[in-house]
């Protein structure tokens, strides 16, 4: 990122926490007038982030100020949380004013997160034709094209000549989130091709639509996971991909603000996995303390046990301990080391996997390839503590045991962390979610037991 567009971001960035703060000043002297002219010029998702930054009392109160147009385009860029807790403040007709003008795969993604009595209760309250287009998405399985479309688009017969296929698109502008791409279907909605406005626009009035479609269109089925729809657009640089049922009729888009969104989820939910976190898509950051411990306890459970484990091996060596106490001085460095090993190796797969970037490798090659880093690692690693540990303790066959152990533990951590996700994945489990305590019981308990056999073995103990 050049210098310009860096000060471009910091100054959006400042933008949005002097609104937020002029906000909450007004708020707080009860200056609504000035609080409402405050928001005109500012943009809906930058409006979204200061209502987000606001303590919740104030929240809906800011939310009023907005005309209603306004309010359905900040709205759709709240958090999950804040929508939900501006729902509970409106009045009934409120929140059915709001939802009702919602887009259709926004609204489905705010019923997910709602509680299913309120859902209903929404539902029955909306217009046939809103209620119709959201029981369609919602009747998709999650994490799937047919769940995150949108049934808002131009659909055009290959019949239509570009003049009529031009009134067409100015009757249903508004009835669409994306005019770019035009979707050619055939008598019976199956989609044969696509047309963009600017062949539209550039072609003679009376040209047949059937001349100048593109018949190689890239395209997903309503099962379709997420995640590839993504990246399909993601690789062929698309606004927009066009969403087909088992008979290929067409009966959505999904456009690339919502695989922006999906991929941030994605990589959130990825990063707070790898951590050992439980994540449920919402901001961790407006959740409650009791459930953030609730998630986060289960794999410190699973950790403690496997330390008790270690300790256990720890104490039935006490005989080889006693005769070579400094043996004991090592052995944080060197499970530490394993795990950093191990935790380097299933990042970097795991993100291939996700991504699909070792997918012509194969797992073995994958996997002997982190082993040899594993072993390069080790050898480093393995040389500067060897010096380090004749350094402090004056002992070069303690420190040759240290530094041998180092080798072989690398070697181990780099082998687990990158053949486990491959593993689990086989199995059907989530590899972000259970690699790390299982790299770590693996590194610490068959580490320390490494450690010990080769110090018997050179030590002859």
């Amino acid at each position: 990122m050049d210098s310009s567009k860096t000060a471009q971001t910091q100054s959006r960035s400042e933008l949005r926490d002097i609104v937020r703060a002029q906000l909450q000043g007004l708020l707080d002297i009860g200056d609504l007038q000035g609080a409402k002219l405050l928001l005109v010029p500012v943009q809906p998702v930058d409006i979204a982030e200061a209502i987000e930054g606001l303590p919740e009392s104030m929240q809906a109160i800011a939310f009023r100020l907005l005309s209603k147009d306004e309010a359905i385009e900040v709205y759709e860029y709240l958090d999950s949380t804040v929508q939900q807790s501006l729902l509970e403040e409106f009045k009934r007709q409120d929140a059915i004013e709001v939802v009702e003008q919602m887009s259709p795969d926004d609204r489905a993604r705010l019923f997910d997160e709602l509680p299913a009595k309120v859902v209903r209760r929404l539902l029955a309250q909306m217009s046939p034709p809103e209620r119709q287009a959201t029981a369609l998405l919602l009747g998709y399985q999650e994490d799937t094209a047919g769940r995150i479309m949108t049934p808002e688009y131009i659909s055009l017969k290959e019949t239509l000549t570009v003049e009529q296929a031009l009134e067409r698109i100015r009757s249903e502008d508004k009835a669409s989130e994306i005019v770019y791409y035009l979707y050619v279907t055939d008598p019976s909605r199956r989609l044969t091709g696509t047309v963009s406005l600017r062949e539209l626009v550039t072609r003679a009035p009376e040209t047949p639509l059937t001349e100048i479609v593109n018949r190689d269109t890239i395209f997903v089925h309503t099962d379709t996971d997420q995640e590839e729809v993504a990246r399909l657009i993601q690789r062929y640089d698309l606004l927009a991909i066009p969403v087909v049922d088992r008979e290929t009729r067409l009966v959505g888009v999904v456009t690339v603000d919502d695989v922006i969104d999906i991929l941030e989820r994605e990589t959130t939910e990825d990063i707070y996995t790898l951590g050992g976190v439980q994540s449920d898509r919402d901001n961790y950051f407006q959740t409650s303390l009791v459930t953030v411990a609730r998630r986060r306890v289960v794999w410190l459970f699973v950790l403690l046990l496997t330390n008790t484990v270690t300790g256990t091996i720890i104490r039935s060596q006490e005989s080889v301990l006693q005769q070579v106490v400094a043996l004991a001085a090592f052995i944080p460095l060197l499970t530490g080391t394993g795990g950093n090993v191990g935790a380097q190796s299933s990042t970097v797969v795991i993100r291939g996997l996700n991504t699909d970037e070792i997918r012509a490798l194969g797992p073995l090659q994958v996997i002997l390839r982190e082993a040899r880093a594993g072993l390069l690692l080790g050898s480093i690693l393995g040389t500067v503590a060897t010096l380090w540990a004749a350094w402090l303790q004056g002992s070069w066959l303690v420190a040759i045991v240290v530094g041998i152990s180092l080798i072989a533990i690398s070697l181990l951590a780099s082998v687990a962390g990158s053949s486990l996700p491959f593993l689990f994945r086989r199995f059907g489990l989530d590899p972000a979610l259970m690699s790390a305590p299982f790299i770590t019981t693996a590194v610490d308990v068959l580490g320390v037991l490494i450690y010990f056999n080769i110090a018997r073995r050179i030590l002859r103990l």
